[in-house]
């Protein structure tokens, strides 16, 4: 009886013996797996059985290399590709200039606010075979960005082999050794983690493990996402256009998704630059499975550009974050940029200044209510933590003279002047109406309850009041009525 290994190996080795044979139209001899040596299934099992066959994968591998050199214009060590690019300081991404985006001597100051060090910082960015992560998702492409004399260059690391892939993450590891942050978009949830994967696999430590990290996307949620007025109307935008805002033409309209923060939609909004011909992320590891099979680099090219302006993007966005926590909300552009950067500063513990930016949020002409009421929201909440009590109940009393108010935000404020009236100013009837107004909107039971208590307890106060030119002063002290 056939075993089962027979069966299997009947099946496969016929289609391998076909694909090893294969000429594409172009001439390229195709169906050549570079993971490994000679043709590989994804398990890493050899699928060739002919050691005649397996040398001809190896030399049509050799072939395949040497072509994607010159296709990607890079040179080869130890079977991977290095590709490098240094953009000048007078190379301008959309409106920006490399020079106008790079770190000052001293370094940004208030970097520290995102969680990094000091201004030396590594961009990094992977392209991968799938987005599952785990074990069996690898980086075949590992971006790495910095600035330097004040323009920015950038070094690729493109495996076309997988055992060179311990050999590609040693220069990695010996480029990250030199900078002092590591900035990514959304690397905390899939580019570090793939890393550590693939260093853990190779019995090694990730340089990036005691690096300060700066995740763009948490960043750019708070500063640059859209506000419900505008995510509300871009529903009514051709889908895969962005509308410019008013907001002095600076900042254009982000497309829904990932939060409204998508890091091309963000190049485009804030960069001014238009991508003409990216190739979608999702195209990107069946580009590389072609290459894989054919050898033909062709269709990477577009990949190591789609890499190369993220990079770029990622920078200039890092940036123009910096200097905004440096310059504080005067250099701002839209309200809600200013309320983001008041939530960095309050993050941070710079309250004072996170109170300015909320102020500006809320007085920028061109704010919609739903950012006016966060803002003012955030703004009584800091001054209450600085025991600021009637500039609290000031920034609360403008949230309820909002038209249009988000509820909750609305029934906090009532809530808030409530306990402000009853315990700080002692006025029980301004009290009791702001409780009752709570009252009205729509809330928890248990919410309910509690406000039910105020009423019941400010009504007994009242009353006690109105009682008190009859029977004199109240015998304890605890009641000052």
């Amino acid at each position: 009886m056939a075993t089962l290994a027979d069966r299997l190996r009947s099946i496969v080795a016929p289609s391998s013996a076909r694909s090893a044979d294969s000429v594409d139209s172009s001439g390229q001899t195709g169906e050549v797996d570079l993971i490994g040596s000679g043709a590989n299934d994804s398990s890493g099992a050899d699928l060739v059985s002919s050691p005649h066959r397996r040398a001809r994968g190896a030399d049509l591998a050799r072939s395949a290399t040497s072509n994607a050199a010159d296709v990607l214009g890079g040179e080869w060590r130890d079977d991977y590709l290095v590709v490098e690019r240094k953009y000048s300081p007078g190379h301008r991404h959309g409106r920006i200039a490399i020079a106008d985006a790079a770190p000052p001597v001293e370094g940004w100051s208030r970097l520290g606010l995102l969680g990094g060090g000091d201004s030396r910082c590594l961009f990094l960015d992977l392209e991968t075979t799938g987005l599952a992560g785990g074990a069996g998702t690898y980086a075949f492409l590992v971006g790495l960005g910095w600035f330097e004399s004040g323009g920015f260059r950038i070094r690729q690391f493109f495996l076309a082999s997988y055992a060179a892939e311990r050999m590609l993450l040693e220069a990695v590891r010996s480029i990250a050794h030199d900078r002092e942050t590591v900035v990514t978009y959304n690397g905390k949830s899939f580019d570090l983690p793939v890393l550590e994967t693939r260093f853990v696999l190779h019995r090694g430590e990730t340089p990036f493990a005691g690096m300060p990290h700066v995740d763009m996307l948490h960043t750019a949620r708070r500063l640059w996402r859209p506000s419900v007025a505008d995510a509300s109307s871009e529903r009514d935008d051709e889908p895969g256009r962005h509308s410019p805002q008013v907001d002095h033409g600076h900042v254009g309209r982000s497309p829904q998704g990932e939060g409204g923060c998508r890091l091309i939609a963000l190049e485009e909004a804030l960069c001014g630059h238009a991508r003409e011909g990216d190739v979608p992320g999702f195209e990107i590891p069946a580009r590389y499975f072609h290459y894989v099979r054919s050898g033909d680099a062709r269709q990477l090219e577009a990949v190591l550009e789609h890499n190369r302006l993220d990079l770029l993007s990622l920078a200039l966005l890092t940036a123009r974050a910096a200097d905004l926590l440096e310059d504080g909300p005067a250099s701002t552009r839209i309200a809600r940029e200013a309320l983001g950067l008041g939530q960095i500063y309050e993050r941070g513990g710079l309250l004072t200044e996170a109170c300015a930016a909320f102020g500006h949020a809320a007085s920028c002409a061109h704010s919609d209510i739903v950012t006016r009421a966060e803002a003012l929201r955030a703004l009584a909440v800091v001054c209450r933590r600085q025991r600021r009590y009637e500039d609290a109940a000031a920034a609360w009393r403008r949230v309820v003279g909002l038209g249009g108010c988000p509820p909750a935000i609305a029934r906090e404020a009532s809530e808030a002047l409530a306990v402000h009236h009853e315990h700080r100013s002692r006025d029980l009837q301004a009290a009791r109406s702001f409780a009752l107004d709570s009252l009205r909107m729509p809330g928890t039971p248990a919410r309910r309850d509690a406000l039910q208590h105020r009423l019941a307890r400010l009504e007994r106060k009242i009353g006690d009041r109105r009682l008190r030119p009859l029977f004199g002063e109240p015998a304890s002290a605890d009641r000052p009525w």
